[in-house]
């Protein structure tokens, strides 16, 4: 009877911190913290440079106030000079960049309210590293909007890189677009 009394409690407590283990795994995943419906941009007001996508009238867009807390990533390309597909000037620096620059905008929660401001990032993809300065925030919060250029929230997992960033990994031009990186601080 012991041994089979001593068997259930040790599936218990087996059940129990699987319960647990499970339920930190979640609280570290970014959920959405609600939805944004697009509306229609004026005519000639969506910035569509570098194939940016626009907000669609009545569609839904998930917004995030945190990122994932690994940095693997989606890498996705940006101009941050002006009348460039970023819209105005980096929120770091208040400038354009070049995009012969190796610069970046991360998603909300990686970029932290500034903390993540100016200094470099080592991106790691297509077998190639790359070291970049953070010098904006790809808005994850709000988009479908004049300042955000009418185009969608970021996704959470969003480093959004100049042309230079994207050479130096060795992606040709025809393949930029969205690419699976690592990234960390520099």
């Amino acid at each position: 009877m012991n041994s089979f009394l001593s068997f259930n409690v040790i599936l218990v407590l087996v059940f129990l911190t699987a319960i647990l283990i499970s339920g930190r795994v979640q609280a570290q995943t970014c959920e959405p913290s609600e939805n944004l419906i697009g509306a229609e941009s004026p005519p000639g007001e969506s910035n569509t440079n570098l194939d940016a996508d626009c907000c669609k009238p009545g569609e839904s867009y998930q917004i995030f106030t945190c990122s994932p807390t690994d940095q693997r990533a989606i890498l996705t390309i940006n101009s941050f000079e002006e009348g460039g597909d970023g819209g105005g000037v980096s929120e770091c620096d208040e400038q354009f960049h070049s995009n012969d620059t190796p610069v970046v905008a991360l998603s909300t929660g990686w970029f932290n309210n500034r903390e993540r401001c100016l200094p470099s990032i080592t991106i790691e993809g297509n077998g190639r590293s790359v070291v970049a300065m953070v010098v904006d925030e790809c808005d994850s919060t709000m988009g479908c909007d004049e300042e955000h250029a009418y185009q969608p929230p970021c996704r959470n997992n969003i480093v959004d890189a100049s042309a230079a960033v994207w050479e130096a990994l060795g992606v040709p031009s025809e393949d930029w677009g969205e690419l699976d990186i690592t990234w960390s601080d520099a």
